[in-house]
């Protein structure tokens, strides 16, 4: 039997440890808070209940380890233009097609089945040789093989590029656009690899799981305490080695813990920076990962006009992204007219009768002092932000400023200091489709979670996890 150390109980960490666990290792999980799930997490307050990170299940065969229960969405998500036109996706093509054709046209519909065809090249390529398999310079150099994967991914073109190849009509192209924000990207810069998100998404579905996706956290918790995993509140501060070999973590107390291997739900930037005995550089991190600005709204009334997810877009997407990553002449800011993206369950568990609970996520710069964050602990920024974006809804014919019960603001300060993502990276400072290997620099140390390979969003984590465990092994 090994002993072996998680540190962080965020999905990747709980999934490894479950795994781990059965597979007759001592696992213990080190979280610095007081509860599990990390950015999946929960807020409570009279009666209302809100997911605070993750709102969207998608490609649910990948959680063995979870099981939810799932209710479909349809829509998936409804877009609403800066010209008013509304949008509903769905996860049966031809349901979505037709949609397409009645609100933008034929053309538009005949376009998105271009598209499509070569989305689902792009997934296809990348679920056979990437997203369930380490990368190494072996298994890289095994892509070279697959010309026809290669011609599909499109190496060196971007999503944006890719958009303006198969789509004419701006609003579709804006869409598409969108997806690049999944994994915290500008979609001028991201890869045109990022078109396999759109297709999991809606080729596979989107779900909700009642109760919220917190339940998820809780449900792995579980799990773990079946299998004998111990979970302990303390925080790590360092991860020991010896010979180039992990020999086990120090805890901020001073103890030091003994491990035969040592799997990491941190940050990687946060690991090579601050946790390995020699800090290290490490290709591929970037500072240019997107924060998130929250609002948690309690509202009075119901919102027929809101789907379960709802964007409403800008009439100048590209405006958004200058302002949230800054350039050469001009800092980051918030962002003066941002797409605003709203979450409202139909499910009473989550809210009081006769209300309901809105979760409203506008991208934003991430935290930090440099030219290209913003400092979100500026005196007054998050309220008066909240009353601009308050006030963004209500010119694109949402206004609910007379139906609040309460506001709160979680900013991405407040990320970081919830979860010790730097900068609050909602998908970790990674950013774009390339991340950081499984295995650390040391013997024995593995990486999980979203900053590493492959990616951000529950279904990658929870499949690094699933890596990282099968690289282990059995005890």
């Amino acid at each position: 039997m090994s002993n072996i150390v998680v540190i962080g109980a965020g999905v990747g960490g709980l999934t490894a440890a479950v795994r781990l666990a059965e597979a007759g290792h001592s696992v213990t999980v080190f979280e610095r808070s007081g509860q599990v799930g990390g950015k999946l997490a929960v807020y409570e307050r009279d009666g209302f209940r809100f997911d605070t990170g993750p709102s969207l299940l998608t490609l649910p065969q990948v959680f063995t380890e979870a099981q939810p229960d799932l209710v479909p969405l349809d829509p998936v998500v409804r877009h609403v233009f800066a010209d008013g036109t509304v949008l509903d996706s769905s996860s049966v093509h031809a349901e979505f097609l037709d949609r397409i054709a009645a609100a933008l046209g034929p053309e538009a519909a005949r376009d998105w089945d271009r598209f499509w065809h070569r989305a689902r090249r792009v997934w296809d390529a990348s679920w056979r040789s990437v997203l369930r398999k380490p990368v190494t310079p072996a298994s890289l150099a095994g892509l070279t093989w697959r010309v026809g994967d290669l011609a599909a991914i499109a190496p060196g073109r971007s999503l944006r590029a890719l958009g303006r190849q198969y789509l004419r009509d701006p609003r579709l192209r804006t869409m598409l656009d969108r997806y690049a924000t999944y994994t915290g990207a500008d979609p001028r810069r991201a890869p045109a690899a990022l078109a396999a998100v759109p297709y999991a998404e809606l080729a596979f579905g989107g779900f909700y799981v009642p109760g919220g996706l917190g339940t998820l956290a809780t449900t792995l918790e579980s799990r773990c305490s079946a299998a004998g995993v111990r979970i302990v509140r303390a925080e790590v501060r360092r991860i020991t080695a010896e010979g180039g070999r992990v020999t086990g973590v120090r805890l901020g107390s001073g103890e030091f813990v003994p491990a035969d291997a040592v799997v990491s739900n941190v940050d990687a930037l946060t690991v090579y920076r601050d946790l390995l005995p020699t800090p290290r550089r490490l290709a591929g991190l970037t500072d240019r990962s997107l924060g998130g600005f929250v609002l948690l709204l309690g509202v009075r009334g119901e919102t027929p006009e809101l789907a379960h997810h709802t964007v409403f877009f800008p009439s100048h997407y590209d405006g958004e992204f200058d302002d949230i990553f800054g350039s050469a002449s001009r800092r980051a800011r918030p962002a003066g007219d941002p797409t605003v993206f709203v979450t409202r369950a139909a499910d009473p568990a989550v809210h009081p009768a006769g209300c309901e609970a809105w979760f409203v996520l506008i991208n934003a710069p991430r935290h930090g002092t440099d030219w290209r964050a913003v400092d979100w602990r500026r005196p007054g920024l998050a309220d008066g932000y909240a009353d601009h974006v308050l006030d963004v809804l209500a010119r694109r014919g949402l206004d609910v400023r007379d139906r609040l019960v309460f506001r709160e603001t979680r900013t991405p300060y407040d990320l970081a200091e919830a979860t010790a993502a730097p900068g609050g990276a909602i998908y970790g400072t990674a950013g774009g489709l390339m991340r950081p290997v499984n295995h650390g620099p040391v013997e024995g140390l593995h990486l999980v979670g979203g900053s590493v390979h492959p990616g951000g969003g529950l279904p990658m984590v929870t499949l690094s996890a699933q890596m990282v465990a099968d690289r282990i092994g059995p005890a």
